[in-house]
């Protein structure tokens, strides 16, 4: 269907682009911006004059529980969630069960993302064997599948040597490495960051050292072998340190941190709040403060949502016996566009973050306008104002810290491949 988005304001940062124009699109691509090709009649008008009009949302990182935890949600239930939020591109961690390691199931979930068609869905392949820390996964097979880059998730690769044969193996096969740093034996039964509120509460706590010393290693690993390492969900200032340090070296990494992280702090635990216990844990002010600059000066190149959808029950027992994660997707593009309210950051860059970069990452062909791109287009009401409720949240998990949190700025319009998924033609 031909279309063409009138009046609003176009804002592309990877093309540095920031005016009110109209965008025209036909075939499910853009083919031109404030002119239409010749001869050009669309069949379909959507107006945003007063709306921002951006690229899809690249989310790096949300737990759509299928397969295997489809009694939490489904990648049907999370992908139209998903849009609702302008996110038209995710990855997906591979600790699915059965796990990200074949390309059988890699296959599985590309197949249900396309029925569902409404977000593009790409695999992390799983970087050890079921995740197990002990031998190495048959990488080369799944990028083959279609994976675009491999992890370990949450599970810890004890053996150094195992770490630093799965390192050579991804650069051997061009992968990415999404590597979410935490010491094992250091976080040992931890729930929340170890200090002040630990004490309080009662609760074991999760060290800084546990995310720094495995920072450290990791680093110093990519020294001797190389390989593009992607740091998943930095959590405290320490650790933003030594990346900023290894990019002035020219080593090759990159870094993003959850948009739970740049605004709750382990104050937000009083109570036993058991919506705020997430993995990494949340820590003090001064790391939330720091990881806001960190945004602004480069040495984090993204923000996602770290999705984690959970039933009722995950979060109904007590506090250290809850499962970590949140429910984020319907607040992250909200929640960075107060970042830009607060001065955090401005707009390109906040968009940036959310765009461009995390394509680049996980290297694919998303979040940006050029002319010939996919039409995978976010439009956004910046004056709208909203309260984050369950009953408004479009995500089959509820489990959202933001809950009652008065926003502004949300998403009228998703269009993925020229199509809305999301909003109507009015």
């Amino acid at each position: 269907m031909r279309t063409v988005i009138k009046h609003g304001r176009i804002v592309d940062p990877a093309n540095k682009l920031d005016k009110v124009a109209d965008l025209f699109i036909e075939k499910g691509r853009i083919v031109g911006i404030g002119k239409g090709p010749v001869g050009f009649t669309p069949e379909q008008v959507i107006e945003a004059r007063n709306r921002i009009v951006c690229p899809g949302l690249v989310d790096l990182s949300a737990r759509l529980r299928e397969p295997g935890q489809e009694y939490k949600a489904t990648i049907a239930s999370e992908t139209a969630a998903a849009a609702s939020g302008g996110i038209t591109s995710i990855c997906c961690m591979p600790d699915t069960s059965p796990v990200i390691d074949t390309s059988a199931v890699t296959e599985l979930i590309h197949q249900r993302a396309r029925l569902a068609n409404k977000a593009k869905v790409y695999c992390l392949g799983a970087l050890t064997s079921g995740l197990e820390g002990k031998t190495l996964a048959s990488m080369h097979a799944l990028k083959l599948a279609g994976c675009v880059g491999v992890s370990n998730a949450y599970a810890d690769i004890e053996n150094t040597a195992v770490l630093r044969r799965a390192l050579e193996y991804a650069a051997t096969c061009n992968l990415v490495v999404h590597m979410f740093c935490e010491d094992g034996g250091l976080r040992n039964d931890g729930v929340i960051h170890e200090g002040m509120m630990s004490v309080r509460m009662g609760l074991p706590g999760i060290p800084e050292t546990a995310e720094t010393i495995a920072v450290s290693r990791v680093l110093l690993l990519i020294e001797q072998t190389a390989t593009k390492l992607h740091f998943c969900r930095i959590s405290s200032a320490r650790s933003l340190d030594m990346i900023a340090q290894a990019k002035q070296q020219g080593l090759p990494v990159t870094a993003d941190v959850a948009i739970s992280h740049l605004y709750l702090t382990e104050i937000d635990l009083a109570e036993f709040n058991s919506l705020c216990h997430v993995r990494p844990p949340l820590r003090t002010t001064r790391d939330r403060d720091e990881l806001r600059k960190a945004l602004a000066t480069g040495i984090l190149d993204a923000i996602c949502s770290d999705h984690q959808p959970h039933d009722e029950d995950a979060k109904a027992a007590p506090f250290g016996l809850t499962e970590p994660g949140a429910s984020t997707l319907d607040v992250l593009l909200s929640l960075s566009l107060q970042l830009v309210q607060d001065k955090v950051l401005d707009l390109q860059t906040a968009l940036a973050v959310l765009t461009i970069k995390p394509a680049k990452i996980a290297g694919i062909d998303a979040g940006h306008l050029a002319q010939g791109a996919a039409a995978d287009v976010c439009i956004i009401d910046p004056e709208l104002a909203w309260v984050a409720e369950k009953e408004t949240l479009a995500s089959a998990g509820k489990n959202c810290p933001f809950t009652g949190w008065e926003m502004t700025g949300k998403v009228t319009h998703t269009l993925l491949d020229g199509n809305i998924v999301f909003g109507n033609t009015s």
